[in-house]
């Protein structure tokens, strides 16, 4: 501990303005419960302010850990002193971030020049709004779209309601993006959006879902931390509310939900990037759809879509302990991810949150399920670390196929099996 604070002290006055120039993502491997401790320590130091892109568990797993280059060094020794294992996975966020943002800027401009809007690129907020305000007018009869809130900053939060007609129909829950930077889930789903409208009446099996089934998809849940994400700080994960007496900024909206709200795999520190909050359901965009939720009271299956580490999980989080309905999920969860490696070779973990990543309490999924909603899963989209949040935007329209196969057959189960 006392190497740690030593470090801290050494370094902290390093820590200024937001660049990434330098920095490298590291995959750490504990392989003691010991190791492990010891990051959690790191990971606590506010000053080094260390970015854990995969957080430290047990039992071990690797740990992914963006660096910056003013604590590079140091934190190597550190590693090095206690025999922790470690290996560059990234050299240069800075280079993946800027290569990402140029490749960006020139899909826009030939979207521009198309006229038409481009689903193999990552678009800015208001490109995607557009977006799904030209798949309601292009299919009336079947889309329409749903303010059921908004958000700290005052941005509209936008769902795209399915139905093929009638009231208080069963109905299936997608959201995306609720952790900002997680660019890949967003474009997921709003390719997803666009293929449940195009495929209509001509996919059998979709169809068939929406004759019996509504599905409500919202492909940004956290706004405000997209934008930011955009803007200023492209590995923003939180929302970006004010927290009270601090300077620090947002909450991690995947810890605020009222499941085993404030246990472990939050931290209570403000400053963290898994910061539950000051209290369950304190962000406007989590309260949001827990209303609508609640309201709606006929949701039987809950899918929040995530990146990255290639893994579809169910409860709990929180604790782990299994759920009483795992048997049944498991086998769903493997029946989707056999699916989605069909088409090409994708492979997923399936498993509880708790024994696949580690204990992470005020999840969305574990409060969807202890409110009843039996299918409650949480994909987490590619990859498995070479990329990162940074996944190539020439991956985007692979991962939304793959994904669209796990969803179809996640969906199918539960038109076929109610309760």
């Amino acid at each position: 501990m006392r190497w740690i604070l030593l470090l801290g002290v050494l370094i902290g006055a390093a820590w200024g303005l937001q660049t990434f120039a330098g920095d490298q993502v590291l995959r750490v491997e504990p392989c003691n419960a010991e190791q492990v401790h010891l990051l959690k320590q790191l990971e606590a130091q506010e000053s080094l302010r260390l970015d854990f892109w995969r957080f430290p568990s047990y039992p071990e797993r690797p740990v992914d850990v963006q660096v910056s280059f003013a604590c590079l060094q140091a934190v190597k020794v550190f590693l090095e002193s206690h025999h922790i294992k470690y290996s560059v996975l990234i050299e240069d966020v800075q280079a993946m971030v800027d290569e990402e943002a140029r490749e960006m800027e020139l899909s826009q401009r030939s979207e521009r020049s198309r006229n038409g809007f481009n689903f193999a690129t990552y678009h800015p907020l208001e490109s995607i709004y557009k977006a799904m305000d030209d798949i309601t007018a292009q299919y009336p009869q079947l889309v329409s779209k749903v303010q059921i809130g908004e958000s700290y900053e005052k941005r509209p939060l936008n769902i795209l309601k399915f139905s093929t007609g009638g009231t208080n129909r069963p109905a299936i829950w997608i959201d995306a993006g609720i952790h900002a930077r997680e660019w890949i889930t967003q474009a997921t789903a709003l390719w997803t959006a666009n293929q449940i409208a195009c495929e209509y009446g001509h996919d059998p099996a979709l169809t068939s879902v929406l004759n019996a089934t509504d599905i409500f998809l919202l492909p940004v849940a956290n706004p405000d931390g997209y934008v930011f994400s955009h803007t200023t700080n492209r590995m923003w994960r939180k929302t970006r509310s004010r927290v009270p007496g601090s300077d620090c900024i947002g909450v991690d909206p995947n810890r605020n939900w009222e499941a085993g709200f404030g246990g472990p795999g939050a931290s209570n520190d403000c400053c963290s990037d898994s910061y539950h909050g000051p209290s369950a359901n304190s962000e406007v965009e989590v309260r949001s759809i827990v209303d609508f939720i609640k309201n709606h009271r006929n949701v039987k299956a809950f899918i929040s879509i995530h990146s990255y580490s290639q893994l579809m999980m169910y409860p709990y989080g929180y604790k782990c302990s299994k759920p009483k309905d795992s048997q049944e999920l498991d086998e769903v969860a493997k029946a989707a991810t056999r699916a989605l490696a069909s088409l090409y070779g994708t492979q997923y973990k399936v498993g509880s949150i708790c024994p696949v990543i580690y204990r992470a309490s005020g999840g969305s999924i574990d409060w969807a399920y202890d409110y009843g909603i039996k299918y409650s899963f949480a994909l987490e989209l590619r990859d498995t670390g070479q990329h990162g949040f940074c996944l190539p935007a020439n991956q985007i329209i692979p991962t939304a196929e793959e994904t669209w196969l796990a969803l179809k057959t996640t969906m199918e189960y539960v038109r076929d099996h109610p309760y």
